[in-house]
């Protein structure tokens, strides 16, 4: 430094220490964690009066939705009311409220990326948001997100994970460009995505974004929890151009049936943060389950 005459300023250096505060995060060894004295601030957050002190609240939580898995999800009840022409709280914004503080509580504890090692992408989308993990040996390196507005809402399941799996790639692109990476999915059409052709204009713009990007696609079933193994190398000889799907019509009207229950949204936020819960709760597709059996709500 003194050969390039580089100048430091001793008050605000830090030397020998096993952790330091960063942009309100705390880094160290063990890899990256919000900082307490901020989610110290959240917790005791009155509750918002105002659009202004709403937005506020929002973009305060909004700076560590990485560390948060589902948080797009959590937080849409409040998301709604800045549409509204006028502000209007209301119980399941309430909910909302309590259920974020709640899921800043329990933020883990991210890993640190080594670029020397690929990276994991694991996607996944049910009927109302897309989510996604960025991951390395098995440790989250950040979650992404977000909730599904009515638009996007009446896209097949195939669509939701596709586009989960391209807002996945572009948040991220600057992890994933500089080598091989793998993306993991429970639907199993688009592990023979690069295979497919692309008929909808939604596939074939994603896919000029994927263009340079050196990946693989692995199929993993939804009922583990840990990574499957790679495709094997005849898995293109075996692909199809699309799967349909059969829903009863009462399994949706179980799901609408959730928006007026208290009750239900109550268990669908708490699912969102932890599933299954230790009361044998667990949330699948929008679904919540309670010991293996459909759990219907009181409407």
């Amino acid at each position: 430094m003194r050969k390039h005459q580089l100048y430091l300023k001793e008050s605000k250096c830090t030397f020998a220490r096993d952790s330091l505060e960063y942009l309100g995060h705390i880094i160290s060894s063990t890899g990256v964690a919000t900082d307490p004295s901020k989610i110290s601030d959240m917790l005791k957050w009155p509750i918002p009066t105002s659009m202004t002190e709403l937005r506020a609240f929002l973009g305060f939580t909004r700076y560590y939705r990485k560390f948060v898995q589902g948080y797009g999800t959590i937080s849409k009840p409040l998301t709604q009311i800045l549409k509204l022409k006028q502000f209007q709280w209301n119980p399941m914004a309430q909910l909302a409220f309590e259920a974020l503080k709640q899921a800043m509580t329990q933020t883990p504890v991210l890993g640190l990326p080594n670029f020397q090692e690929p990276f994991t992408v694991e996607t996944d989308a049910c009927m109302d948001g897309i989510g996604a993990v960025l991951m390395q040996r098995g440790r989250p390196i950040a979650y992404l997100s977000k909730a599904l507005g009515e638009k996007h809402k009446t896209l097949s399941i195939y669509e939701k994970e596709f586009l989960a799996l391209i807002m996945a790639v572009d948040k991220w692109r600057h992890y994933l460009e500089r080598g091989e990476f793998f993306i993991q999915t429970d639907h199993k059409s688009l592990a023979y995505l690069k295979d497919q052709n692309l008929h909808s204009d939604m596939q074939r713009k994603a896919m000029t974004r994927m263009m340079g990007l050196n990946f693989k696609i692995i199929y993993k079933k939804g009922t583990q929890n840990q990574a499957a193994d790679a495709l094997s190398r005849v898995g293109h000889m075996m692909a199809i151009q699309a799967v349909s799907t059969v829903q009863p019509a009462w399994v949706q009207e179980v799901l609408n049936s959730y928006t007026t229950d208290t009750h239900a949204q109550t268990l669908l936020q708490q699912l969102a943060i932890c599933s299954p819960d230790n009361q044998g709760f667990s949330l699948d597709k929008g679904l919540i389950w309670h010991h293996g059996k459909v759990w219907i709500g009181n409407n």
